[in-house]
């Protein structure tokens, strides 16, 4: 009897099957970018061990390659796991077009101002928001500064720690609070203020923002640094910030985070501004603060690759031995020290307009509104801001005088330096112009306003005074100066940062913060700023030089009472922090409308809807028509095809904030 044998079947092929990521790590958020920044950080030992290992440089491991690597490679990974680049690389990879859903857009609890977001007002506030911390690190270090000078002799701090302390200061307000904040406040009103329903590039807003937090945890983590933060000042003058320790390369590499937010965001407002304004806005309908974010914007996209530029030039310096700025090589003269002066002043004196341009729009709003009159002079106003970014480029070497460069220079620029009082001049008695017999409404807003054309005129006589070159030369090294900066950016751009936040904040938040609190916290500010600072002119003509860690007993009494008060202008920034945190939790209830203004963003719901406007703004007037009978800056229509075009598909009702 025979069997038969039935065969096998074969086995299947093992198909080997991928493990997917988990959600959390394949979605955009901060458990991606977590993961992306110690990718980064891995790319930056894996390049340079290898690099180093071909070159056969010893040793293989060298720290000071890989911070360097690693200080752009962590960032650039953080900003593509947070998911600022989504978009691009999917359109990168060829893959079909996503259809924008706009589920990026609005903010619709606190979590959406913790994550990507490509609505202008999310991105107003998270600039806003962020910046104000920075104001807050940097016046903590204002304050160690003040500890350590309360009397002479050395107290608690190094002169290396001392340096590293006072450069950390001055870089942090400057490039992380100062000129940030403008953006945001502009980034929040701009688009509203002409009729737009957005920014011109909403994803790029995105990035530029994401880009500010990263150039200031690199700035602040040079504490951390072997040798201690960077120590050259602000300037970063070369050849000494090519020979500091590794934490100076945490300043040149954090600005170059800080410098490409501030060029994108420039781009941005320049395209939106000309392409989106509502219909019938033409240019002198524009607001004011229009027209100084236009301007500043132009400086800014001019100007700001020349920082770039210069730490660029001295990152190469540093790691990998050119020599810009290196003036004795060998028996040759290659390097130019000046070259690094010039090149740095041409960004950062232009940089001191793109921190008070915005100011000035600011406060052309408020006094309008404030003192129910027209602006004085409106054209004038607008053809100023254009001639202060055109005479801005003629004045840098003023800040040379004593650098050793080519004295035919000199007259020149003392010059041109007078000369540019001329349009701030105009804008001073502008100003003064629609105060008088305006019916003044002196709240809070008003008060800040008031404040800075005070503190802005007494820094703008010092700054005609250290025009002339024989004074400058006498008080270049000197509190003088010190004294003058402040008054300028502190009595300046930050007085007009207060009384923006103060007048925009109802339609920010849709709360109005406690004016009697804003009073207070005004009153502290003006009266200790000026105990604090003008000593500073007193002190400084009588010899005592800046930026040194101890100082001769003579000027021991002036320097207490300094420190006292600058204290307690320190403590009055709690007043602000505590009436902003709980107005924005508890204060009342803010209408479209508080102060009776006529510019387009006062003419939609506080907070406004989540695409700025339910029916398309046309403008028919100017935008301070105040005392005019029956005058109106805007007027609204509703073709919903117009909705349909721009693909905002969400109904009206739908495209509030809860």
């Amino acid at each position: 009897m025979s069997t038969t044998t039935i065969p096998q079947a074969a086995a299947p092929p093992q198909v080997k099957t991928r493990v997917p990521l988990p959600p959390k790590l394949r979605a955009p958020g901060w458990y991606r970018a977590a993961l992306f920044s110690v990718l980064g950080l891995g790319f930056a030992v894996g390049i340079t061990v290898l690099i180093r290992w071909l070159q056969h440089q010893h040793p293989v491991v060298d720290g000071s390659a890989i911070t360097i690597v690693g200080l752009f490679s962590a960032p650039l990974g953080f900003l593509v796991g947070i998911g600022t680049c989504d978009y691009w690389l999917h359109w990168a990879a060829g893959r079909p077009t996503r259809p924008e859903d706009h589920s990026g857009h609005g903010a619709h609890s606190w979590r959406d101002y913790f994550r990507v977001n490509t609505d202008h007002k999310v991105i107003g506030i998270q600039y806003t928001v962020t910046s104000f911390f920075f104001l807050f690190v940097g016046g903590l270090l204002a304050m160690l500064i003040r500890a350590q000078l309360a009397k002479p002799g050395m107290q608690f701090l190094t002169e290396e720690q001392y340096n590293g302390v006072f450069s950390v200061h001055a870089t942090v307000l400057i490039f992380l609070f100062v000129i940030p904040v403008f953006a945001g406040l502009a980034n929040f009103v701009l688009p509203l203020m002409i009729g737009a329903p957005d920014m011109a590039f909403p994803r790029l807003n995105a990035l530029s923002y994401w880009l500010l937090p990263l150039g200031g945890v690199i700035m602040l983590m040079s504490f951390l640094a072997p040798g201690g933060s960077f120590a050259s000042g602000w300037t970063a003058y070369a050849p000494l910030s090519t020979t500091m320790p590794v934490g100076q390369l945490f300043f040149s590499i954090g600005v170059q985070f800080a410098g490409f937010s501030s060029i994108f965001t420039a781009l941005n407002f320049l395209v939106t501004i000309i392409t989106m304004r509502a219909p019938g806005m033409s240019f002198f309908r524009m607001p004011l603060l229009v027209w100084a974010n236009f301007s500043t914007s132009l400086l800014v996209v001019i100007a700001t690759p020349f920082i770039a530029a210069s730490q660029f030039f001295i990152l190469l310096d540093s790691s990998l031995h050119f020599h810009f700025f290196d003036a004795f090589v060998g028996d040759h003269n290659n390097g130019n020290v000046i070259m690094y002066q010039h090149v740095f002043w041409f960004y950062s004196h232009p940089a001191v307009y793109i921190m008070m341009l915005p100011g000035f729009g600011i406060i052309s709003e408020i006094i309008a509104v404030k003192s129910r009159k027209p602006i004085f002079g409106y054209r004038m106003m607008a053809f100023s801001l254009v001639a202060i970014v055109v005479l801005g480029f003629t004045v840098w070497a003023h800040h040379m005088f004593v650098s050793g460069m080519s004295p035919w220079i000199r007259i020149p620029m003392m010059v041109t330096t007078a000369v540019i009082a001329v349009p701030t001049g105009i804008k001073i008695f502008s100003w003064l112009a629609t105060l008088w017999r305006g019916v003044l409404h002196l709240d809070t807003p008003m008060l800040f306003a008031l404040g800075f054309l005070t503190m802005f005129t007494l820094g703008g006589i010092s700054g005609v005074m250290l025009a002339m070159i024989p004074f400058d030369i006498h008080v270049s090294q000197t509190y003088f100066i010190v004294a003058h900066i402040h008054y300028v950016l502190f009595g300046g751009s930050l007085f007009t940062i207060f009384a923006g936040v103060y007048y925009w904040f109802p339609k920010m938040t849709g709360r109005m913060l406690d004016d009697r609190l804003g009073k207070w916290h005004f009153w502290m500010t003006f009266i200790f700023f000026n105990l604090t600072f003008a000593p500073m002119h007193l002190i400084g003509i009588q010899g005592m030089p800046r930026r040194v860690a101890e100082y001769a007993s003579k000027f021991a009494a002036w320097n207490l009472f300094i420190s006292i008060s600058a204290f307690i202008l320190g403590a009055s920034i709690l007043i602000f922090l505590y009436n902003v945190v709980a107005s924005w939790r508890y204060g009342p209830r803010a209408s479209a409308n508080p102060w009776r203004a006529l510019t387009l963003e006062w003419q939609v719901s506080s907070p406004p809807p989540v695409f700025n406007f339910d029916a398309v703004p046309t403008v028919v007037g100017g935008p301070y028509e105040y005392g005019v009978p029956g005058a109106v800056h805007g007027i609204f229509k509703a073709p919903e095809e117009t909705r349909v075009a721009a693909g905002f598909t969400t109904p009206p009702s739908q495209q509030r904030h809860e």
